[in-house]
């Protein structure tokens, strides 16, 4: 990839998801792909059968193009798509991938486009989650929940989305009781996952249930801060780590090691190594795990004083 106009005024990040039927998912890489590098474009892309799934970095001009490329594929006309800005390039470089998922739930029967909660725009988020009646359930995942979360929201402890079904499952009845159901309020992101979350709810019979449009980035961007019942700061899935309200920049960096977001204070335990480790993974990792990351963060060192970029950014995805 030939280098960015680092002389650019700004970056745009764009932030999008589309549930449709791709019959040839494969066939449609390689185009897209290329036109990413013809505008070089960095972030990552992912294409499955049931949609397309991603999160792109790159001008304003380039940004469109790709934008106007995956609104021509076969059902995302309406992609949603969710725009920020980012002062460098959040990501090292592009790809664009082949999924059985767009968001892996591990559900084959679950089909967001056959059944969907209801979805409750921004502005009406505050009302339906400060209702007494309402359950509201985060459906990320913990090292997410740790950074921010909304008020009264009920944190499942997941390390990953494919965990959610059996949690909901084993907490159904303490959640939900014995009596009249109440209202279940989801929430995620981008939306993308809440896009599962409730297809799944609704198959097993919750009847009320509802999702933040647009997700979290949505929120955070429209509904002023003296109103909003967010509480901390959002983890994005890029090298800005963490955005605030009106999608500024967070307080969070990254640890290189797990990839889990860290905090000031985490960054001043003795756990903590750039690049190496930090208080949340010290344990989970063997001296020799860490001397293979120490040999890492010194070569990237060394790459950055040659000019060079290093490659070694993984996206988790939303």
């Amino acid at each position: 990839m030939e280098p960015l106009d680092t002389s650019a005024p700004r970056l745009r990040v764009a932030a999008l998801y589309c549930f449709t039927r791709f019959d040839d998912p494969a066939a449609l890489r390689a185009p897209l792909e290329a036109l990413c590098h013809e505008h070089r474009i960095r972030g990552t892309l992912l294409l499955a059968g049931e949609g397309i799934n991603g999160t792109i970095a790159g001008t304003d001009a380039g940004i469109d193009a790709i934008v106007a490329h995956v609104r021509g594929l076969p059902g995302c006309e309406g992609v949603d798509v969710k725009f920020s800005d980012a002062p460098h390039m959040p990501f090292h470089r592009m790809k664009v991938r082949l999924k059985r998922e767009i968001v892996t739930m591990g559900q084959p029967d679950i089909d967001p486009l056959a059944i969907v909660g209801t979805y409750v725009e921004p502005q009406d988020w505050n009302a339906l989650i400060a209702d007494p009646d309402t359950i509201v359930i985060d459906t990320r995942n913990d090292y997410e929940v740790a950074v921010g979360t909304f008020a009264r929201a009920i944190d499942p402890h997941t390390k990953t989305f494919r965990e959610f079904p059996e949690w909901f499952r084993s907490e159904r009845e303490r959640l939900l009781g014995q009596g009249k159901a109440p209202k279940v309020a989801m929430f995620c992101t981008g939306g993308i996952r809440c896009e599962k979350s409730t297809a799944f709810l609704k198959q097993e019979g919750v009847e009320d249930v509802f999702h933040l449009k647009g997700g979290i980035l949505k929120y955070l961007e429209t509904v002023p801060e003296e109103q909003s019942l967010w509480e901390g700061e959002c983890f994005v899935f890029d090298q800005r780590v963490t955005i605030g309200h009106g999608l500024a920049p967070g307080s969070y960096e990254l640890c290189h090691a797990c990839r889990r977001p860290i905090s000031a204070e985490d960054r001043a335990s003795e756990f903590y190594e750039i690049g190496v480790s930090c208080p949340a993974c010290h344990g989970e990792r063997t001296e020799e795990q860490r001397a293979a990351y120490r040999e890492r963060e010194r070569q990237e060192k060394l790459a950055a004083r040659r000019g060079e970029a290093h490659v070694g950014a993984v996206y988790r995805g939303e």
